[in-house]
């Protein structure tokens, strides 16, 4: 009798992915990409990244998912944080200090998308952007999402649920106030711009544009006079701002006036769409955007470069639809496990 011969199927991991078109610009086009990571490294490379800081859950992901590729391809890779999307000399001290030092290329989350206008050494390594946008020729690939469409999506969930309220849709005006991070630094600009054009030709006025660093107290701060002015129907901002709006309004005593709406995730907006304090957040992956940068970076020291505008598609999570399964489908590849701490080096 001949044995049954059992053969098993290995499928290679795969990563679905946006390519956006044209590069670097505000308003693209978008394609399907099935991207294939690597399954080792040819060699132990030794890659720099910057960013501007690790005092939110966003960057922290980033770092979560830099250390989970790193690791898993045995190369080398250091972290660096300039501590402020206002420390641009610092940034730019610590990228003169990679470009001299024995790394093979740059991973690079500019604190400014003109950091390298200020940058007058050449460029000897190959450089990526890393989730922001660097307006440089010199800069082919950014792995990260579209952050004009993170506003787009945000205003348009908010221009959406306003069409569905009946008290809110017979008010002459509906108020919204914005939070969205530090002024012109980073992708904050792109965000106010998408959320303007959503709500653009609508009854829905914003209020208030308040920006400040991603710190807490800074916020609590912010919303403190804001909400001592005015009580907007929405607050949308930073999942930092979101975070501490929670409180805020619970103090003010405004939990069924105004809905929160964050443009990004983190653990604290995931816990308050769950229980229904966050009516919406967008979701850009940032753990898988961590693995990915690698990814890219050690192909393209490899032989095998790839250009343009690359990363996952953005979802948009709302609080009705949310439940303890797809609480821990995020936990994979959009934030970091609640156990991590910032690691700075792989070896």
């Amino acid at each position: 009798m001949v044995p049954f011969l059992f053969i098993l199927q290995v499928h290679a991991e795969t990563w679905s992915l946006e390519q956006r078109s044209p590069f670097n610009v505000k308003i693209q086009t978008t394609s399907q990409l099935t991207y294939t990571p690597l399954k080792q490294a040819s060699k132990p490379w030794k890659i720099c990244a910057l960013v501007p800081h690790l005092k939110d859950a966003y960057w922290i992901g980033i770092d979560y998912g830099l250390v989970q590729q790193a690791s898993k391809l045995n190369i080398t890779l250091q972290l660096f944080e300039a501590g402020s999307y206002y420390e641009k000399k610092k940034q730019l001290s610590q990228l003169t200090h990679c470009l001299k030092s024995d790394f093979d290329a740059i991973l690079l989350g500019a604190v400014s998308p003109k950091l390298l206008s200020y940058y007058h050494e050449p460029i000897t390594k190959p450089v990526i952007a890393l989730v922001n946008r660097t307006d440089s020729p010199s800069i082919t690939t950014r792995v990260g999402v579209n952050w004009y469409q993170m506003g787009l999506n945000a205003g348009q969930f908010i221009k959406n649920d306003l069409a569905t309220n009946s008290a809110l849709n017979a008010q002459k005006q509906v108020d919204v106030s914005l939070l969205t991070g530090p002024e012109k630094q980073g992708e904050s600009d792109w965000v106010d711009q998408g959320i303007l054009a959503a709500l653009k030709d609508s009854k829905i006025t914003i209020s208030s544009i308040r920006h400040t660093d991603n710190n807490r107290n800074l916020y609590r701060d912010q919303l403190h006079h804001l909400l001592d002015e005015r009580s907007p129907d929405y607050i949308l901002g930073s999942a930092v701002a979101i975070e501490a709006a929670i409180g805020e309004i619970r103090i003010k005593k405004l939990e069924n006036q105004v809905k929160l709406v964050s443009s990004y995730l983190s653990p604290g907006v995931l816990r308050g769409l769950f229980r229904d304090k966050i009516a919406f957040s967008n979701d850009d992956l940032v753990v898988l955007q961590g693995k990915l940068a690698i990814d890219v970076v050690v192909k393209t020291l490899e032989g095998e470069p790839i250009t343009g505008d690359i990363g996952p598609k953005i979802e948009g999570i709302v609080s009705k639809d949310l439940n303890q399964h797809n609480i821990k489908s995020k936990l994979d590849k959009s934030l970091a496990p609640p156990d991590f701490y910032p690691i700075y080096t792989v070896n």
